[in-house]
């Protein structure tokens, strides 16, 4: 899979995110990090990104928000939810902010692969 989509990596964990971004960038992915969802909204800013992986609960802003933001100033941007809180409330919360994917942790790096493969086919 080559390709120089641009993708948005916000989650707290940041074992999680330098996993991800080294097996993301490895498929020629361009990766940037957020740690909180202040710095995703900071990045979303200052570059356009194809895809943002976010994780619901995270410092000084959560998932959600950096959701509803995505879709209020940067709706071209598709959006992939990636929790350990996927329970049915929130996946039905996810999607009415308008979230392309929720996918609940642990997961499959390649299930994780396959959604961003989609969400850019959209």
């Amino acid at each position: 899979m080559s390709t120089n989509a641009s993708i948005l990596i916000a989650d707290d964990d940041i074992d999680l995110t330098s996993t991800l971004s080294e097996y993301l960038s490895g498929e020629h992915y361009d990766v940037t990090t957020a740690a909180d969802g202040e710095q995703a909204i900071s990045h979303l800013r200052h570059k356009k990104f194809n895809v943002a992986v976010l994780d619901i609960k995270m410092p000084k802003v959560d998932g959600f928000e950096v959701l509803k933001f995505i879709r209020s100033d940067y709706p071209d941007t598709k959006t992939i939810i990636l929790t350990g809180y996927a329970d049915l409330m929130n996946v039905m919360e996810c999607k009415k902010l308008g979230a392309d994917d929720v996918i609940e942790k642990p997961y499959d790096i390649g299930d994780l692969f396959d959604a961003i493969a989609y969400v850019l086919k959209k």
